[in-house]
């Protein structure tokens, strides 16, 4: 849809117009949308969505790659990766040919005029530059495609390099060789386009016969080169297209291990695990495993990563030495905590009670949960004057929950925290209602609001929030449709699933999986709001607001009729010192009620007001406010597509009817697929 427009210098033609790239892909952006007659709020909210998308390094609208990457000159260039150390920020994706150019950084290199003359240009030259009519006139008059230049490197390397499509296409049919060795690293034109991440090359590289699993003269194929390049769309597709995730290099060494020792950051790797890549293989050389190499790069991030998957930190290379061992060797006291506290939790985990404690972590973390908040209030009902003796108490409590939770706790079960508090809490204000509030109060009705709330929490609870699955053939089918349609785009496809998005659908990394319609990740509920749940959730904050209020209704009639208060004549103070005295239970409940009710309200009002006047979800609302701030001339977050009206808004959501008063719309957004990147405004929605 947009193609950057490089500025290049007359003679080597060094592309440095990433920034005006960008401005143009922005342009062409809205020029697109102006030609489809769309209007300028869907432009202004497309253009947002745009914006604060990325892929790798912030390039959300290129879908092969680099659409016109580095016009790369054919003298004094170097061939060479630059594997041999890492450095923090390491961006592979700008090196390739020409990158030992000297350049006066006080000097802005020239921009090549589109008015030249190319006719003059020998063949190498209008390859690079793609001009068709001059290559094809030498073509025809004799020139051989199959030969080599000066540096050893044919015309379908330019080509490929520089992304010149129909050039590849036209010196396929004159006989060009796909697999041809050249260059200093005697490399294939797919190499070459691998490196570049152009996407749209390999593809045609690949439909022209070309081997992905050819090695270089480093010994890297296609893939390894794809990961150490950071081309992660590029390493889908050819995954996708049938190579190994785990397929070794001419040293042995699997995309993983070079992921893990050759660029920091957990992205890379993290992408591998997701393609079910191997933690455990070893080289041929070392025997290092992937963990061995993230701990000798110091790579504490893959090394997190490659934990969390479950790398051996037992596992020995050739010369006996463990993950630990070379991370004392590299003298890495974070690498050397982690990996010991990691093999301190396995060694726990293997005995019998850890086990039983994992098996039935959600009961007993919820009886827990239960126990502890008892103890507090009873502790605090304890008929003593003693402080010092309720204070002593409660803090032998709180350090039994810090003993407990440090040593059979997990993360997992950390997770799970504040859902079961807020169970409990439903559970001791539901006690306190019926022992205390009840006997006082005759009307039976006023207890229906404390099963409605529970059915609410129930059913937010176990409903499908609208997880998107796909067996591992559908993931492979959807990239290379969404790679050769020119869409395998950030705002569609999942990097972490490895999949198609619908629209509206957002990863939660909380879940580690694409939810339709995502709202937020709620730790009330332990698990995600999207398209499923989210009327449950609203409907459980009305009822725990609801049910608030009559727990402060029940605790002041408690006071009013079992307690003497005076204001006028105790005052503050004397009030509350009459309430610790009278009932510090009540007192103690009336708080936990307080606390959730606060929430409660805060978030029903926020729900409420971007469901009914914006029609947006959280997630989304607040991806467009940090466009608005990027863009302050951008038009209101009312105005986009899925804001059909205050009514409609609120109508379509709780999907109200009122006896054929209303018609909701009814959408499966787990099914919703955009073909194009632009989103579809609410009125092309497919209804069941």
């Amino acid at each position: 849809m947009c193609s950057h427009d490089p500025q290049r210098t007359s003679k080597n033609g060094v592309w440095t117009g990433l920034a005006y790239g960008r401005m143009r892909c922005v342009a062409s952006f809205q020029e697109v949308g102006e030609k489809r007659g769309e209007s300028n709020d869907k432009i202004s909210f497309s253009l947002k969505l745009f914006v604060m998308m990325d892929w790798n390094d912030g390039h959300a609208c290129q879908s092969h790659g680099h659409v016109d990457d580095p016009f790369h000159g054919h003298g004094g260039h170097s061939h060479g990766h630059g594997h041999g150390g890492m450095i923090p920020g390491f961006k592979p994706r700008s090196r390739g040919p020409m990158t030992d150019i000297a350049m006066d950084p006080t000097q802005q290199p020239k921009r090549h005029s589109y008015m030249e003359d190319g006719s003059s240009w020998d063949i190498i030259k209008a390859t690079q530059f793609g001009i068709e009519d001059r290559c094809k006139e030498l073509v025809e008059a004799g020139y051989d495609v199959r030969q080599l230049d000066k540096e050893n490197v044919s015309l379908l390397h330019w080509a490929a390099i520089n992304n010149r499509m129909e050039l590849v296409k036209y010196y396929m049919s004159k006989g060009a060789i796909v697999d041809q060795l050249g260059g200093d690293l005697n490399s294939t034109p797919l190499h070459w386009a691998v490196r570049q991440g152009h996407l749209s090359m390999v593809i045609q590289l690949l439909r022209c016969g070309a081997d992905p699993s050819l090695a270089d003269g480093e010994g890297f194929c296609s893939l390894h080169l794809a990961v150490l390049f950071q081309h992660m769309a590029t390493a889908a597709y050819l995954m996708a297209k049938g190579q190994e995730v785990d397929s070794p290099d001419l040293n042995g060494q699997t995309p993983l291990m070079l992921a893990a020792q050759k660029i920091i950051g957990p992205e890379p790797t993290n992408f591998l695990i997701k393609s079910n890549a191997s933690v455990n293989a070893v080289d041929k050389v070392n025997r290092n495993s992937s963990l061995h190499c993230a701990v000798l790069a110091g790579n504490v991030d893959a090394a997190h990563v490659l934990l969390e998957a479950g790398a051996s930190v037992d596992l020995q290379n050739a010369k006996g030495h463990t993950p630990i061992d070379l991370a004392h060797q590299v003298h890495s006291p974070l690498l050397i905590h982690m990996l010991n506290h990691i093999k301190q939790e396995r060694i726990k985990s293997n005995s019998p009670c850890f086990r039983i404690v994992n098996q039935y972590k959600l009961h007993l973390q919820l009886l827990l949960s239960t126990v502890v908040m008892w103890l507090v209030g009873a502790i605090a009902d304890l008929h003593s004057e003693s402080w010092l003796l309720k204070g002593v108490l409660l803090a032998c409590v709180l350090a039994v929950v810090n003993l407990v939770t440090r040593h059979l706790a997990g993360p997992s079960i950390q997770g799970f925290i504040p859902a079961s508090t807020l169970i409990a809490s439903l559970l001791w204000m539901l006690v306190t209602w019926c022992l205390w509030f009840l006997p006082d109060i005759l009307h039976q009705a006023l207890q229906l609001p404390q099963s409605h709330r529970i059915s609410a929490v129930a059913l937010s609870w176990v409903t499908d929030p609208g997880y998107i699955r796909a067996t591992e053939e559908d993931k492979k089918r959807n990239v290379v449709l969404l790679a050769e349609a020119g869409c395998l785009d950030p705002r569609i496809f999942c990097t972490s699933c490895m999949m198609r998005k619908p629209i509206r659908a957002n990863h939660c990394f909380a879940c580690d999986a694409c939810v339709a319609k995502q709202d937020h990740h709620s730790m009330w509920i332990n698990g995600c709001i999207g398209a499923r749940n989210h009327r449950y959730f609203v409907t459980f904050l009305f009822s725990l607001t609801l049910f608030g209020a009559w727990m402060f209704y029940g605790s002041i009639n408690y006071w009013s009729k079992h307690c003497s208060l005076n204001y006028h004549k105790q005052g503050a103070w004397g009030v509350l010192t009459a309430l610790v005295g009278c009932s510090p239970w009540v007192l103690y409940m009336f708080c936990i009620a307080f606390l959730h009710t606060c929430w409660a309200s805060v978030s029903l009002l926020m729900q409420l007001y971007q469901i009914a006047v914006y029609g947006l979800t959280l997630s989304e609302r607040m991806s467009l406010l940090q466009g608005k701030r990027r863009f302050p001339q951008s038009s209101s977050l009312r105005q986009n597509p899925y804001n059909l009206g205050l009514v409609q808004n609120t109508v379509n959501f709780f999907q109200l009817r009122c006896c054929g008063l209303f018609k909701p719309a009814i959408v499966d957004w787990t099914q919703q697929y955009s073909a194009v990147l632009n989103h579809p405004t609410g009125d092309t929605f497919h209804t069941v």
